[in-house]
C-alpha cells in the first residue's frame, strides 16, 4: 500500500497551524500500524505557496513552513528504523 501525505495538513508540531516534516516523523508508528509499504510525500520544497506547494521555486531547499534539512534528515533516519519505504532507490 502506498500512503500519500500532504505535509501541510498532516500534523502541526510547532503550533503555527501548518503541518510539518516533524509531524510526519511523529506519526510513523501510525503508518506502520496501517501496514504502509511506501510513503509518497507531496512537495515540501521552497515555494511561493500560490499553489499550495506545487509551484516549487527551489527543488533542493525545504520550505521553512515545513521545517529544515535537519528535520528531513530525521525523517529519513527514522524511516529506516521503522522500515517505511520513501520510494527511492539507494
Amino acid at each position: 500500500m502506498i500512503y500519500q501525505i500532504y505535509p501541510r495538513s498532516f500534523q502541526d508540531t510547532n503550533g503555527d497551524g501548518i503541518g510539518d516534516l516533524r509531524g510526519v516523523v511523529r506519526r510513523f508508528d501510525y503508518l506502520v500500524d496501517l501496514d504502509v509499504d511506501a510513503l509518497w510525500l507531496s512537495p515540501f520544497y521552497r515555494s511561493p505557496m500560490r499553489d499550495f506547494g506545487s509551484d516549487v521555486r527551489d527543488h533542493v531547499a525545504i520550505d521553512p513552513i515545513f521545517g529544515d534539512m535537519a528535520d528531513f534528515r530525521d525523517l529519513v533516519a527514522d524511516r529506516r528504523e521503522v522500515r517505511v519505504d520513501l520510494g527511492w532507490k539507494r
